[in-house]
């Protein structure tokens, strides 16, 4: 009778244990996971991924045009030694500026074609430089879309550029790209 009664005693406190442990088990949800690696790709998100990838690429193309390079100086008979886009004075032979995104580049003028802060590059071998010249519009007074490139003096224009028909790449349109 001891033993049926200890029993009985054991199963009231299991069963009491086993209720309060029952109401803190957390129900099960419905919701389910997909684990497996052959996922659906979404072609749309990585097309927008692609864009922004080539919008940070400093150097891809954004449009080529073609026109005639020719140089021009500071101090030309048409000249007034400021530049037209930022009023810089370039009478002390200044001939490259310090962009924020692209380094120590070449000045050169534009028509109302490309904005001012526009950053071209072109192949610097025509004008006895090494490699690709990147400039940036910071002048005007250039029909077109011929460029002006700002140098030294009008001799070294003279002797050095002459005229060039060019195609030159469009890196930004502008100061913001």
């Amino acid at each position: 009778m001891k033993v049926f009664k200890y029993i009985s005693q054991l199963i009231i406190v299991l069963a009491f244990v086993f209720m309060c442990t029952e109401a803190t088990i957390p129900q099960s949800t419905t919701k389910t996971s997909n684990n497996n690696l052959n996922k659906t790709l979404d072609l749309h998100a990585m097309a927008i991924k692609y864009e922004e990838i080539v919008r940070n690429d400093l150097y891809t193309p954004l449009d080529v045009y073609n026109g005639d390079l020719t140089g021009y100086a500071a101090d030309c008979p048409l000249c007034n030694g400021h530049l037209g886009c930022n009023g810089q004075n370039v009478l002390d032979k200044t001939t490259t500026y310090e962009d924020k995104d692209y380094g120590t580049v070449r000045i050169v003028a534009s028509s109302r074609n490309l904005a001012c802060g526009s950053i071209i590059q072109f192949d610097g071998n025509i004008i006895n430089e090494e490699g690709m010249i990147t400039a940036i519009v910071l002048d005007r007074g250039v029909l077109g879309t011929d460029i002006d490139l700002l140098v030294e003096s009008e001799e070294f224009a003279s002797k050095y550029i002459g005229r060039h028909l060019i195609s030159y790449n469009i890196l930004r349109f502008g100061y913001h790209r």
